[in-house]
């Protein structure tokens, strides 16, 4: 069944007295007012939980910050043993600079030894020869 629009008028001018009805007999003017005072309350305690999240979202904020300040010290900390490695890699070419010279020179010792040892060989066995 179909409500008519007498049915609908009826309920409109009637629904006030039925919600006062259902408040403890509480006049309509009374609800209101605590309905009013309740929605005070309300947008209050939104308005407190507002602060709280900016002041979380600020704080959030704050940390994330000295996050980032820190990967910039490590970075900073990173960059310096770059440096100091390149410094190493440095002194290591110079050594290795230093033993190639030497193994070069002592090359050419060992050779002029050879060569002095292979002379004073021949001379001998020459002298050997005439005696």
């Amino acid at each position: 069944m179909a409500l008519t629009q007498e049915d609908i008028a009826f309920i409109k001018t009637h629904m006030a007295e039925w919600l006062t009805e259902q408040s403890l007999g509480k006049p309509a003017a009374v609800y209101e007012i605590e309905l009013r005072e309740r929605m005070v309350r309300v947008e209050e305690e939104l308005k407190h939980q507002r602060e709280l999240m900016r002041e979380g979202f600020a704080q959030v904020e704050r940390r994330l910050e000295q996050i980032d300040k820190r990967f910039d010290q490590v970075d900073k900390r990173f960059e310096q043993i770059d440096k100091r490695l390149e410094q190493i890699d440095r002194r290591f070419e110079q050594v290795d600079s230093r033993f190639d010279e030497m193994i070069r020179r002592h090359d050419r010792h060992f050779l002029w030894l050879i060569g002095f040892i292979t002379s004073v060989g021949a001379l001998i066995i020459a002298a050997g020869k005439f005696w």
